[in-house]
Formats: C-alpha cells, structure tokens, sequence
C-alpha cells in the first residue's frame, strides 16, 4: 500500500480476551504497532495488540505531570512534515502543528560564536556529510574512518553534531552506508500538544492489552503460537515490532530459534544512546527564543546540545548521547542533573544552578521494554535492515523503526514499517475490508 495512507481507527473494544485465536497478532504498541493495527482493523480482521509497558507509545511518550506542560520523553521532532505520514495525522486530529525554527547556535565558552565561526562550524558538517556519501559509494566502514583531517579547533563539536546527537552512537559506530541511505531530516514541526499525545490519540479505541509481556513466540507450525504471562494466542499472523534492544536481550523468545542471519541482524543494529535531562527555567534566564537549538564549541566527547523554551515554555532540554551519555546515564539520575546544570553554569554563568526549578532526566537505556534509543547500524552492517524485515515462514513479520531501510531511527519510519507489515499480513490472511 502507499506510504502514509491514513485508516480509520476502530471504536473503542470491550474487556480484549487474554487467549484465543485472532488473525494478526501484533507485538508492542510503539509507533509501529498502532499503524498495524489501525490498518488491520481497517481490514476488518481479528487482532491483539499486546504491550509490555504499562501504556502505548514505545519510545514516543509525552509527559505532562513532571513540569506541568507537555514533555516528550522520547522523540520530539516530526522530521519531513510535507511527507511525513504522521503530520498529515495530526493535522485531521485537531492537534497544533507548527514549524521548527531555522538553524541553531554555537556557545563558544560564554559567548555565542560570530559569524565566521557559525560558517566554520556549519561548513565542518556539510564536508563530514559529504565525505561519508562518498566513502559509502565504495565501501561500508565506521564513519569515523571517512572524516576530513583537518576538523581542527571543531572536530569535537563536528563529531558530536554528527553521531552522538543525531543517532545515539560515536561515529567509530556508525555505517557510512547507514548514513548515507538516511533520509533528509529537515523540514520539521513540533507538536504543541507532545509528539507522543499524537500518537496516543492515533492509538484511542484500540483493543490494547498493555502490561502484558510477549514470552514466547512459537513459529514452526501453521499457526503461531504467542505466549504471555496471562495466556496464550493461536494466530495466523504475527507482527513483532518489539525493539532491537528487546531483542537483543532475549526478552521474547523465539522456537525454533530466529534463524542465524535475523540473529545476526538484531546484533549489528543495537541501540544507540540518547537521553534529555529537562530543566525547568523559569523567566527565561537564558534568553532564548522557544525552542532554539545550542551546541557547544567542545574540547571532549563530555557535551551536550540544548534546546530552550519548548514550546514557548520554561521548560530547557539538554540531550546527551553516543558513548559519553550512555556512560553518564549508567551512573543515574543524579548524575546526570549534576552534569546538565553544571554544563549550562560553564555557558552562562554559575548562577544558572539557582534558577533550575523541577528537573527530570530520561534513562533509556534502563527501561525494560526498550534498552536504549536508535538502531544505527554498525559498520559494515546497513544490509542488516533489509534481513530483519525477511518473514519467518510467511507467518511472523518484523517492523518498527531498525526495519526501515531509509527512515530508521524516527517515528515516521516506524509508521511506515507497521502499516508495511501489516500489509503483508493482510496479503496472507486476506485483505477483508476496508
């Protein structure tokens, strides 16, 4: 089917049996199984929707108790919003789209940079981009492999700007071939409301089971069998949208086993990662228009990225990411304010820390049904994609953000792998209708 097409979601189901047969049984309730199960329902068929979290959303979650307004935990950006499926959505559910502002800046100690530093730093990253694309013409290696020697006073920024921030992972980590099959990202809004209230009202009327974990998923025989701490269901079908971190970890087993190359797949497309830690700031210390965007002219790996006023709120974000976030992550909450608070007293003075109000930080990483941020390939291993999404025995169909082959990593390209699988499911049970 077209990439995007928009289906109806069903009215909202009665108390959903915890074992039985259904035609499609769909696992997880990220961005990519709400789009298979709106586009089965739409069929008319008889599905799961089986979640292991307490609520849907996966790695697309906005929180709106911590601060007060809207905070999106996970994914905030709607990248390529003409195309994007996601945002044609939003616009038919009644939510505020609106377009993110142009460029960003560069802090250069407690300065912001001149304009001959921006053309330098800016410069810097279009020659990386165009140095991978053209290491990736002849061969997939680490992206690190492919930069230009003479980065110099901006390497560090550069390098962050490029990996860390964007994808979760060091450049040493990172496919030039990954990179270079990546979709333009640019032409994004925001959703006033949080990315993950759009999803969330794009999930409304599902039949979602949530806190029920998928154990097991047997696959050998005509119908497959999937097992949950609360039952089990014989289904034709199964869509797996569970992340590559999950999967990784054994979380849902598989009998037979996945077979070799699927296994080797999933390692080779391990989550990166990437976190906020959220500060509330109020009366605008930092003078900054909503949602502007702040790098750091860096000397390490140590540094973050700020995006200001969020929505127009005093709520301030610092992201971190690649091998310096997850390392800070592991070491906690506390910690990780710690270094936020600290990073932004070095950019605009020590009295920063005095207007900090409530503060929160994500750790991806430790969440059970998750493990981490983005499926960035490993060098060498873009092909891995295009394995995860081969069916096992026609049967069992793999989606969701690592299963996109060009829009990994975001939740427009998660969409669009669900409604894909789905599809192909519905070619084998039967299109029903519409």
């Amino acid at each position: 089917m077209a990439a995007g097409r928009a289906f109806a979601a069903p009215r909202p189901a009665p108390e959903s049996a915890h074992s039985g047969s259904v035609d499609v049984a769909i696992v997880g309730a990220g961005a990519a199984g709400i789009a298979a199960a709106r586009r089965v329902a739409a069929a008319g068929k008889h599905f799961v929707l089986l979640e292991a979290a307490n609520e849907s959303g996966g790695r697309c979650v906005t929180d709106t108790t911590s601060f007060g307004v809207p905070y999106d935990r996970g994914a905030h950006w709607i990248y390529s919003a003409d195309i994007n499926p996601l945002a044609r959505l939003a616009t038919r559910s009644g939510l505020d789209l609106y377009p993110a502002p142009p460029g960003q800046r560069v802090r250069i100690g407690k300065r912001y940079a001149r304009e001959g530093e921006m053309e330098d730093f800016l410069a810097g990253l279009v020659r990386v981009n165009t140095a991978i694309a053209d290491v990736a013409r002849k061969s997939d290696v680490a992206c690190s492999q492919a930069l230009p020697k003479d980065l110099g006073e901006w390497r560090s920024s550069i390098e962050f700007a490029s990996g860390p921030y964007p994808f979760g992972k060091d450049l040493a980590e990172l496919s030039t071939v990954d990179m270079a099959r990546a979709a333009e990202r640019d032409n994004s809004v925001f959703c006033r409301q949080g990315f993950g209230a759009l999803l969330a009202k794009l999930g409304a009327g599902l039949p979602l089971q949530a806190a029920t974990p998928v154990t097991r998923i047997g696959w050998g025989r005509p119908m497959v069998e999937v097992e949950t701490a609360r039952g089990v269901f014989s289904a034709r079908t199964v869509i797996v949208t569970a992340s590559t971190g999950v999967l990784n970890a054994g979380k849902i087993k598989f009998g037979p086993d996945l077979p070799r190359r699927h296994l080797d797949a999933i390692a080779k497309l391990k989550l990166g990662s990437h976190d906020h830690v959220a500060l509330e700031l109020a009366g605008n210390p930092l003078d900054l228009r909503a949602d502007e965007l702040v790098f750091e002219k860096s000397e390490s790996r140590q540094t973050g990225v700020l995006f200001a006023n969020v929505s127009g709120s005093a709520l301030c974000t610092i992201d971190v990411g690649g091998t310096f976030g997850r390392d800070l992550s592991a070491k906690g909450e506390a910690a990780m304010i710690d270094f936020a608070v600290g990073w932004l007293g070095g950019l605009y003075g020590a009295d920063m820390k005095k207007a900090v109000k409530r503060k929160h930080a994500t750790r991806w990483n430790e969440e059970p049904w998750v493990l981490g941020a983005t499926s960035a390939a490993a060098p060498g291993a873009q092909s891995a994609r295009k394995i995860l999404m081969e069916p096992l025995n026609n049967r069992v169909f793999f989606a969701g953000e690592a299963a996109h082959e060009t829009l990994w990593g975001t939740v427009g390209g998660a969409w669009e792998s669900g409604e894909r699988a789905a599809a192909a499911a519905l070619n084998v049970v039967g299109g029903g209708r519409r």
